[in-house]
């Protein structure tokens, strides 16, 4: 689930990926052919969370349906060992992951309606709560405006095209102008806004930069 949602981030809102490194049990290999014993090893948890490079300042969110996960544990052990404020977010009450969690969540999603498959009821819980986080996390970035993804990455034929209708609505002008603007920005919608309103690229990068990256300033006031 918290692969799912990471995944998304670059795209949804613009944010680089190597501001969200994923530590994942097992590795790559493990989305191929899913191991059990991977995540039993707090060894490579700690080897993972060094090579994420993670420090004083940032935050990771560790992920457990039963709070007990040794190589969750040995993240959440690790990174508070580091300065990193840890978020942890369990299904069962009173799990060791609560516990040492800076910022314990709790989602008591109850017994699984198949016994010990957490990927139903446990997982869809963390997905939804994932999807939370994430879109206040690209609100509060500013990666949101009007209800609309304003830092999304364009690059395939859908996306150029919602690129294209943000621009234009959000600037009230007609797609070919939004187009225009958007090929005067490379691709970036922000920008583009600002542009299409009657910015040149380089005054609406600055203007950004001045709001710290925020759009409403510069359209509503």
């Amino acid at each position: 689930m918290a692969l799912a949602d990471c995944l998304e981030l670059p795209g949804t809102f613009g944010i680089d990926p190597a501001r969200v490194p994923m530590m994942f049990a097992g590795g790559a290999d493990a989305l191929l052919r899913m191991e059990g014993g991977v995540e039993d090893d707090p060894d490579r948890a700690l080897a993972d969370l060094d090579r994420a490079g993670l420090g004083q300042g940032d935050m990771v969110l560790v992920l457990s349906a039963s709070g007990m996960t040794p190589y969750a544990l040995a993240v959440a052990q690790g990174a508070r060992a580091r300065g990193v404020v840890v978020a942890g977010i369990a299904n069962v009450p009173g799990a060791a992951l609560l516990e040492m969690a800076d910022l314990p969540v709790l989602l008591d999603s109850g017994p699984e309606l198949v016994a010990g498959s957490t990927r139903m009821g446990a997982a869809t819980a963390q997905k939804a709560a994932l999807n939370m986080i994430s879109v206040l996390v690209g609100i509060g970035l500013g990666h949101v405006h009007r209800g609309r993804m304003v830092n999304l990455i364009a690059d395939n034929a859908k996306l150029v095209a919602r690129a294209t209708g943000i621009v234009a609505e959000i600037a009230g002008v007609g797609p070919d102008a939004a187009a225009h603007a958007l090929d005067r920005t490379g691709g970036a919608v922000k920008p583009a806004i600002l542009v299409a309103r009657g910015m040149t690229p380089d005054q609406a990068r600055a203007r950004l930069d001045r709001d710290g990256g925020l759009l409403g300033p510069a359209i509503d006031g």
